[in-house]
């Protein structure tokens, strides 16, 4: 019998997470080369029914990719749009008239049984229920009418990763569709991915800064403000720093108290109207002299303590998030190895969290 060798790599704190988030690219590639006629047929079919609204239902970081969802209805196509609160519903047994309202459930497992009650409860209430999971057998998927699988694969680190993005592309694609949009600014995102899935020692560098933190703020305003509440709960559930997300208009409204020459900051800048209405906020930063990082343009992280640098010349706006995430996931990566903690385990957390 012949011995086989150990892979040295298949021992090491993060494994499962540095493979997943490697696996990106490819993923975005998939659901444009084999998911986005899919997602425009379903979009095209719920867009004929000409919905009242729209309500987005969501957990964790699907709750985040929904947030992304709510500000492209609403920019793209100007339909009003909100975040449903599932208790109402599951815990106090409301039954709001949803005719011809478009309820969006985002759920990586499509397991959880809240979401899977909620969106039952809305079909039986007059609503139009789309499910976008990581899973087509889901529970979930079951209930809802309509269906679009982000096709990421498998994903068993717990801090999800290629599930966020790929929820991204596809809630893009999705109200693309709805409009009759072919979703062409999506295009170089794998590519771009890649690329910045490559300057991990850059990231590593960010990282030493952190290693010790006791809390951070991550700011941002318009399509990057999921980008910081997503960052947020990376570094929490890896590292376990306290790290609050706020817009950065509400930065303004009290919580920039907090924030002296020691606080380190995340600013994620958005190339656009969300950078734009982000700046009075940064210059606040500046004045209080905050450690600031920025994730964003060039020309804005020349003017900040540190930052990394994001490839957004002739990238729309509103697809820009879906790169944002990928060096603030490898940064969450990163300050967990420092401080010597492993990023697939996350302690207290299951992947399929069953609320109710």
């Amino acid at each position: 019998m012949t011995a086989t060798t150990p892979d040295p790599l298949s021992e090491l704190p993060g494994r499962i997470m540095a493979r997943e988030m490697a696996e990106q690219p490819a993923v975005l590639r998939r659901i444009l080369d084999e998911g986005a006629p899919g997602i425009r047929k379903v979009a095209q079919e719920i867009a004929a029914r000409r919905p009242r609204f729209v309500l987005l239902t969501a957990r964790g970081t699907s709750d985040n990719a929904a947030l992304y969802a709510k500000y492209l209805l609403e920019v793209r196509l100007g339909l009003p749009c909100g975040l449903t609160s599932m208790s109402t519903t599951t815990a106090y047994d409301a039954r709001p008239d949803l005719t011809d309202v478009l309820v969006v459930t985002v759920s990586q497992s499509g397991g959880s049984p809240d979401l899977v009650a909620s969106t039952r409860s809305a079909r039986e209430a007059g609503a139009i229920t789309l499910a976008v999971t990581n899973n087509p057998d889901s529970p979930l998927a079951g209930v809802s009418e309509y269906h679009v699988d982000i096709m990421a694969g498998p994903e068993k680190a717990l801090p999800a990763t290629k599930t966020y993005t790929a929820s991204l592309l596809a809630l893009y694609l999705f109200v693309e569709g709805l409009h009759g949009g072919d979703g062409a600014p999506a295009q170089v995102l794998p590519d771009l991915a890649a690329q910045l899935l490559a300057r991990q020692d850059e990231v590593r560098a960010l990282a030493a800064r952190y290693r010790f933190a006791e809390r951070m703020v991550i700011t941002s305003r318009g399509y990057g403000y999921p980008t910081a509440k997503e960052a947020a709960l990376k570094l929490m559930e890896t590292s376990y720093i306290p790290a609050l997300a706020y817009s950065g208009a509400d930065l303004l409204h009290g919580p920039l108290a907090m924030v002296d020459n020691v606080s380190p900051v995340i600013a994620v800048v958005t190339d656009g109207k969300g950078g734009e209405a982000l700046q009075p906020v940064l210059d606040r930063l500046r004045g209080r002299g905050a450690d600031l990082v920025v994730v964003g343009p060039r020309s804005q992280v020349e003017q900040a303590s540190a930052g990394f640098v994001l490839p957004t010349e002739g990238v729309a706006e509103e697809v820009q998030p879906v790169l944002e995430i990928t060096p603030l996931q490898l940064l969450a990566y990163e300050v967990t190895i420092a401080r010597g903690q492993d990023p697939d385990a996350p302690r207290a957390l299951a992947k399929v969290t069953e609320t109710r």
